[in-house]
């Protein structure tokens, strides 16, 4: 295990058969602008997947609406055949429209068949995580996902999927899908400047579910970037690393997954995974 990855640095969720290293990657910014279409240096984006795993990440979440199928393809160029412990983790829900928009897609034949796009491109025969990304671009919506996690129970059953995620979702979505289904893993926007979800964090920690925050590095005004810049100085690391320091001793359940396309800024992220606030610090962010 590389020294930025202590081994002990882990979560399982409940009931589970996976463990996470609490560092891991999301592969969004494998993809062109926007999103859309290739990266500009393909074989930078492969490189910069090698080198994660080298570094001890075992967690990769990506989509098959990222690109779309961008990021898939050079997950698999890059990786496959997956080392034992690699934990993909993917998000359906979405589609892309031909004018680069983000398109709900939660019928019962587009979740089948973002599942089986998911399955092609990344060359799998069962998902080992997949999360439904509820409606609503601006932040969950609160509308009833009850039909659509039917739809992913169903394809568990099938042995299509091995655990099942929740993405854009509110506390009352929470409790909706776990009257369905066991739920392993929350994906919301969350950060230090962006804390709507303290209270279900605290309460997904409880129950032994894992938290992963979406634009953890984003959101930050000038004030409260001034802050973060002047803790970091003191602490002769960047920004980035202090704020994802501080996502990771925010409760033990959160899981990172900074994204980036360059290996030179992977490896600082994955550094933050060592990096320890003391209490004076942390109380500093905390009033950001």
């Amino acid at each position: 295990m590389n020294a930025y990855l202590p081994s002990h640095d882990k979560f399982s969720p409940a009931h589970c058969d996976i463990s996470f290293n609490r560092v891991g990657y999301g592969a969004m910014q494998l993809a062109g602008p926007h999103v859309w279409g290739p990266p500009k240096d393909r074989s930078a984006a492969v490189a910069v997947l090698r080198e994660a795993i080298e570094l001890g990440i075992n967690h990769i979440d990506t989509s098959d609406f990222y690109g779309p199928h961008v990021t898939n393809e050079i997950i698999r160029e890059a990786l496959h055949p997956y080392p034992d412990g690699l934990i993909i983790v993917t998000k359906i829900g979405f589609l892309r429209g031909a004018d680069q928009s983000w398109v709900p897609a939660a019928s019962a034949q587009q979740l089948r068949d973002a599942v089986h796009d998911n399955l092609r491109n990344l060359q799998l025969e069962a998902l080992d995580v997949v999360n439904f990304r509820a409606p609503g671009l601006a932040g969950a919506d609160g509308s009833s996902i009850g039909e659509a996690l039917d739809t992913l129970v169903r394809m568990k059953e099938e042995g299509l999927i091995r655990h099942i995620g929740l993405s854009n979702v509110d506390a009352q979505q929470v409790a909706e899908a776990q009257q369905i289904t066991k739920i392993v893993c929350v994906q919301n926007q969350y950060n230090l400047a962006y804390r709507g979800d303290d209270a279900l964090i605290d309460t997904l920690a409880a129950q032994g579910i894992a938290y992963v925050p979406f634009f953890p590095l984003g959101g930050f005004t000038p004030l409260q970037s001034e802050t973060l810049t002047r803790v970091a100085a003191a602490m002769q690391a960047t920004p980035m690393q202090v704020a994802l320091a501080w996502l990771l001793q925010r409760a033990p359940n959160i899981l990172v997954i900074p994204g980036t396309s360059s290996v030179a800024h992977l490896r600082e992220n994955v550094a933050a995974g060592a990096l320890q606030l003391d209490a004076a610090t942390l109380a500093a962010l905390n009033t950001m």
